[in-house]
Formats: structure tokens, C-alpha cells, sequence
């Protein structure tokens, strides 16, 4: 199954060019059961990234337009009067699916976005007091563009902690962008319906052994003091919970997996560290009138744990 999994990268690698790292880290959060924050500019294959890989796992993909006029029916379903029978009816909504993409989330009010919460973390959704249970394979992948701010509905710290990743989308590099171009003038782009590689039953079965790798404890405690220093800096002003460390770990243990090993090391740590924590934490005022991110904070962080051996 390491060899389908393999494959099934190798094919997503080639289909969204000049963001390998970030395709590794999408791999990782659907392998970990966890969902993922895409940030980036118009234009840069978001949706793309995310309908090829429920392609590559033979899913059902649904993608939902934020807009401030969306209701939480609109994603959860509803009931409806069924004149012929007396009764009422019950309409899911596109959440029932394997893949769903919450194209532009924070275009709509709190509201709406909270219809995402019970479903992110229980993997069920309550439609008019009956609770209906999601498919095994539910990923949630929500966007954002980050730069326009007028007329959005920034997401609540406690909504970000639901999420994994992180993962910022940046233009690839010119040899990349030349490529894709030229594929793209010449005809010869991969197509957009990628071909089957994993189905999902092999695919729920690649998450048990996922489960099985070795997180020892040394790595463990280095995992969890890098957490804690996130709450003990004067340059954060609100640290990562303990939800952040239970995700570092499940991510740790994916990435392992994805290179060929049943144990994780602190590279691991060190790799999953930042798209885990970066949507986490709140970075002092002072920090941020000096210009600092969260992304060097957290780095400076991550290499002033020492490495367990």
C-alpha cells in the first residue's frame, strides 16, 4: 500500500506543478483525518490542488461559494414539506461528501461559518434536531485570499484551531511558471480529472498503518516543548493549545509515513511545525509594529528547542 500511496504523490506532483512541498503537506492532513487553510492570491491553482487529489482517491468532490448572503442550510441541508406523503423530507447539503472545498470562506459571516464546526470535528451534521453521520473520508480545505479585506468576515481563532494546516500558496518559481505556460500553449497540460490511483478503502487502510508509526517519546516531549514555548514567549501574546500539539503529532506521523519510515523524527516535527502553528497563535503588538511574522517567530522557536538524539 507505501507503493500506491507513493505513486498516487508522484502522480499529484505532476499534475500541480511548482508546489511540492505543499502537496506533500495536503497529503499529510488528509492522511492525519485533520482539514486545511489554503491562503493565497487569485490565480495560483487552489481549487485545482484540491479537486486533483479527490480525483487521485476516486472521492466525491463538492466546492461551496462563500458569499455574505449564504445561509447554513445552504451547506448542511434542510427539510422540506412533502406534500404527497404528509411528511417532511430531508435534503443534504454539498457537506456530505469526501472532498469539500469552502471556496473564499471568510466571504460570509461567522454564522454561516460555524456551519463547518460540529462537521470539522465530530464528522456529523445536525439538519432540524436529527444528527446524520459523515463519509470515513472527510476533509474540509478552506481558502482564503489575503488580499482583500472589505466586505470579508475574518475566521474566529476558535474556527482557525480547527484546522491543521496553514498552507500559504505562492507563486512558483520563473523555470515553473515557464513550464506551466508552455504546457499550457502547447496543449499538453496534465487534465484536470486526474485518473484513479487509490480507492478509498485502500485509502482508510493506509491511515491505519499511518496510526501505527512510532512516535518515541524523546521526539514527543520535543514536540510539546516547542508547544509550550509558543505560551511562554513574551513576542506571542495567545499560544497553541493542546489541539495544536495532538495535530503536530498525527501530521508528524503522516509525514514520516510519506517518507518510508515507521518512526518520526524531529525533522518530521520540524517540517510540520509551522503550517500547524501559524494559524495558532497571536503575535504581540509590539511584534508586529517591528514587522515580525508569525512564521519567523515560530522558527526562532522551533530552533531554540534542543534536538532530542
Amino acid at each position: 500500500m507505501r507503493d500506491q500511496l507513493t505513486a498516487l504523490l508522484n502522480k499529484y506532483e505532476t499534475h500541480i506543478l511548482g508546489q511540492a512541498i505543499n502537496v506533500r503537506l495536503l497529503l499529510s492532513a488528509i492522511l492525519s483525518g485533520g482539514h486545511v487553510l489554503l491562503e493565497g492570491v487569485p490565480g495560483t491553482g487552489k481549487t485545482q490542488m484540491v479537486r486533483t487529489l479527490a480525483s487521485l482517491l476516486g472521492g466525491q468532490f463538492n466546492r461551496i461559494q462563500f458569499t455574505p448572503d449564504l445561509l447554513p442550510s445552504d451547506i448542511t441541508g434542510s427539510t422540506v414539506y412533502n406534500m404527497k406523503d404528509g411528511g417532511f423530507d430531508t435534503l443534504k447539503g454539498p457537506i456530505f461528501t469526501n472532498v469539500l472545498l469552502a471556496d473564499e470562506i471568510n466571504r460570509t459571516p461567522a454564522k454561516t461559518q460555524a456551519a463547518l464546526l460540529e462537521a470539522m470535528e465530530e464528522k456529523q451534521v445536525t439538519i432540524h434536531g436529527e444528527t446524520y453521520s459523515l463519509p470515513d473520508v472527510f476533509f474540509v480545505v478552506a481558502t482564503q485570499n489575503p488580499i482583500e479585506f472589505e466586505g470579508t468576515y475574518p475566521l474566529p481563532e476558535a474556527q482557525q484551531d480547527r484546522f491543521l494546516f496553514k498552507l500559504k500558496i505562492d507563486f512558483p518559481s520563473f523555470d515553473e511558471e515557464v513550464d506551466v505556460l508552455k504546457q499550457v500553449i502547447e496543449n499538453t497540460l496534465a487534465p484536470k480529472e486526474a485518473d484513479v490511483i487509490l480507492d478509498i478503502p485502500t485509502f482508510l487502510a493506509i491511515k491505519q498503518e499511518i496510526e501505527a508509526v512510532t512516535l518515541h517519546d524523546d521526539v514527543l516531549a520535543y514536540m510539546m516543548q516547542i508547544v509550550r514555548q509558543t505560551r511562554e514567549t513574551e513576542a506571542i501574546r495567545f499560544g497553541a493549545s493542546t489541539r495544536a500539539a495532538i495535530s503536530m503529532g498525527r501530521a508528524a506521523k503522516a509525514w514520516a509515513y510519506l517518507e518510508g519510515r515507521d518512526y518520526v523524527t524531529p525533522d518530521d516535527v520540524k517540517m510540520v511545525a509551522i503550517p500547524a502553528l501559524r494559524h495558532r497563535i497571536q503575535i504581540s503588538p509590539h511584534m508586529e509594529l517591528e514587522g515580525v511574522t508569525v512564521d519567523q517567530i515560530v522558527e526562532e522557536l522551533v530552533g531554540a528547542v534542543t534536538v532530542p538524539r
